[in-house]
């Protein structure tokens, strides 16, 4: 049985996703003073990572990164539903550009949609 990784084309369909994705936030005034780093590429990279590995690719995330601890790395910064909005906006285009099949597009989307929920940290904007 395949993984959604290997479904969808592996890293390269990562790699579409994720530079996408930061097109995205590169120009968002809500998201992108949450990016310490002037350069996107270093988180670009980062969530790519983490994004293989979740769906069956390498481990390259654990290895560099370990444990994903999710909500404490995102702790410091506030993200109410304001920023999850925008953050899902940017990833629905992304995911939208992929052209996947209906079916895995729906369990990357369900996913995406649980992770972006679970960083809300605030219910102000």
């Amino acid at each position: 049985m395949q993984t959604l990784f290997e479904r969808v084309g592996g890293s390269a369909t990562f790699e579409k996703l994720t530079a996408e994705f930061y097109r995205g936030v590169a120009q968002d005034p809500l998201l992108k003073p949450m990016y310490p780093e002037e350069d996107l590429g270093p988180a670009e990279r980062r969530l790519n990572m983490f994004l293989q590995q979740y769906w069956g690719g390498p481990d390259t995330y654990q290895q560099e990164r370990g444990h994903p601890r999710l909500r404490m790395r995102h702790a410091p910064y506030r993200i109410g539903p304001q920023a999850k909005a925008a953050w899902l906006g940017h990833m629905r285009r992304a995911v939208d550009s992929l052209e996947l099949s209906p079916v895995d597009e729906g369990e990357l989307w369900d996913y995406l949609e649980r992770a972006a929920t679970a960083m809300l940290n605030t219910f102000e904007d």
